[in-house]
């Protein structure tokens, strides 16, 4: 059990009529004082011109807004019946496809180099061992 709750069934069971009634006309002296703070806050406020301020505030926010929201429908309209955005997409999907044909060509030309690399590193050995063959002949005969 927390201590509230035992301070609270103390309170409730050492309550008599007496203190139920103080409490009660403390709680309504509250409620008056605060009803009073509010009013007279309320009627500060509103004298001060705030509200009024606030309104205007929120009425240009709307307009500002309304207007941006106008400009924008009004510039992509113009933007789609100018043919931009059509022309642009048809653009960027032309380059699309030339870029996947591209890379489709590449990859065929890195396989066909891929399987050419071992005969053509024969044909390069064989035509080293040729020409040394060729120099030692050549040697010899100058030698003699």
């Amino acid at each position: 059990m927390s201590s509230s709750s035992k301070h609270d069934r103390t309170f409730t069971t050492n309550l008599t009529p007496e203190r139920a009634a103080e409490t009660i006309k403390n709680v309504a002296t509250s409620i008056r004082e605060a009803s009073s703070t509010i009013r007279e806050m309320v009627r500060t406020v509103n004298q001060s011109g705030a509200i009024e301020e606030i309104a205007r505030a929120i009425q240009e926010a709307s307009i500002a807004t309304r207007d941006t929201a106008r400009e924008i429908s009004d510039t992509a309209k113009d933007l789609r019946d100018s043919g931009i955005v059509r022309r642009t997409t048809s653009a960027v999907e032309e380059t699309r496809v030339v870029t996947r044909q591209t890379t489709d060509m590449l990859k065929e030309t890195a396989q066909e180099t891929a399987h050419a690399v071992p005969q053509t590193a024969e044909t390069v050995k064989e035509g080293a061992r040729k020409i040394k063959s060729i120099s030692r002949k050549k040697k010899d005969k100058a030698i003699r």
